[in-house]
């Protein structure tokens, strides 16, 4: 018998000579690919050039070139004794704990006034982990329709029965999904079967908050008996929202109606990980089944100190000068976007919840746009699907407390550069 020489990735043809062979695995990998092109939709990884200003990225505090920030997690690493692991070693639960991650755990417990904490290698990690372990079969979970990816695969993992979606931020949306369910199942209305709510503070997209104390007055009033569970992830609020930027769970005081929070730190923190805030019997459970935990190596110790430095920082009330001066940012940029000459034939429109430093620009034209900030040096992004739903297009604006109301004047001339364009182009047609 002969060997088999046909070269790896390539495949064999089947019967005579002249036959096309068959697609190979990469073939395969490849058409899919030109069919997401051909769709505007092919994701690319990119580095922003040093000298561009940064309208895109989470950082909404600039913690991340901040000298006080540096300094601090620089005397952590450098204050501990060189026989000191840097690295964990292992899972939590084999060689990566550490008391240096109970304490700061017990840290960030105090901080967000939460019963206990546990750490998450990420936010995708935490809400995975958890979403993917607690709910239990038969139980339910409402989401909202703009909820995080990560929340999904969460869901798709968990032995949940129904799942199912409501209106984004919309307390009557949450009211009929859940009398819905109630209706289907009376032992829901009888506390022998838990729903879950999962919501984000702020949305990543819209950068909207959501309508907390609505949702909070829906699930007492059609689960009195206590049945309801809410989870709720606050990214993209951890340090721009609440006090001393613990969120708006906690600006709002209902910290203790919440089953569940998440707070990540690779955005406002300019760190890694997330922490997952929730009582002892709950932490309890996930040590023995978030599999996204167990199954995976503990955050080594300059991640901890990264941490710890950013949270030192927002607790010792540092990081409010940002907190105000972004806000001032925020101002600044609606008043210039509001003072934009805008054209019938172009279709443009601000959408912006008044405190956030997340801001939308609607258009049919995210590419173009985008791509005319970027040549100019100011960097935004074009939000295409599947990312976003068709229809729902823009180009996304991410303010920072390091940018100036120099930079925001250069971005709005940019846009107004773009929209005189635009009509331009269309008056010739």
């Amino acid at each position: 018998m002969k060997a088999d020489m046909t070269p790896p990735g390539t495949s064999r043809t089947s019967g005579t000579a002249g036959k096309t062979s068959h697609k190979t695995l990469v073939d395969s990998l490849s058409a899919t690919l030109s069919r997401r092109e051909a769709k505007s939709a092919r994701r690319r990884l990119t580095i922003l050039p040093r000298t561009a200003v940064d309208f895109s990225s989470n950082d909404f505090l600039s913690l991340s070139t901040s000298s006080a920030y540096r300094e601090r997690f620089l005397a952590l690493l450098n204050n501990t004794p060189p026989s000191f692991p840097l690295a964990s070693g292992g899972s939590r639960l084999l060689d990566g704990n550490s008391a240096y991650a109970e304490e700061l755990e017990n840290f960030l417990a105090t901080f967000h006034r939460a019963p206990t904490a546990l750490l998450f290698n990420s936010g995708y990690d935490a809400n995975v982990g958890v979403l993917s372990s607690i709910p239990q079969p038969g139980d339910v979970i409402l989401y909202d329709e703009f909820i995080h990816a990560s929340a999904h695969e969460g869901m798709r993992l968990s032995r949940a029965g129904p799942r199912e979606m409501f209106a984004h931020s919309s307390p009557v949306g949450l009211r009929e999904a859940l009398q819905s369910q109630i209706d289907e199942d009376p032992a829901i209305a009888e506390g022998a079967r838990n729903v879950f709510v999962l919501i984000e503070s702020i949305y990543s997209m819209d950068g909207d908050v959501a309508p907390i104390k609505e949702f909070i007055a829906v699930v007492d009033e059609l689960l009195p008996q206590g049945n309801g569970y809410f989870y709720v992830d606050e990214a993209h609020a951890t340090g721009v929202f609440g006090p001393r930027g613990a969120g708006v769970v906690q600006e709002l005081g209902v910290q203790d109606r919440m089953f569940i929070r998440v707070h990540t730190f690779g955005k406002a923190l300019a760190s890694h990980g997330a922490v997952v805030l929730c009582g002892p019997e709950t932490r309890d459970y996930l040590i023995n089944y978030a599999r996204s935990l167990i199954y995976t190596t503990a955050l080594g110790f300059p991640f901890l100190a990264s941490i710890r430095a950013a949270y030192e920082i927002l607790a010792s009330g540092e990081t409010e000068s940002l907190q105000r001066r972004l806000q001032e940012l925020i101002g600044h940029l609606r008043q210039r976007l509001a003072g934009l000459h805008t054209y019938q034939s172009v279709m443009f429109e601000v959408d912006h919840f008044p405190t956030s430093p997340i801001i939308s620009l609607r258009t049919s034209q995210p590419r173009q746009l985008a791509s005319l900030c970027q040549e100019n040096g100011f960097i935004v992004r074009a939000i295409m699907p599947p990312t976003i739903p068709e229809g729902k297009e823009r180009v996304r604006v991410c303010l920072h407390a390091g940018n100036t109301e120099a930079e925001i004047d250069g971005l709005t001339r940019m846009i107004q550069s773009w929209l005189d364009q635009s009509h331009r182009n269309v008056s010739k047609l």
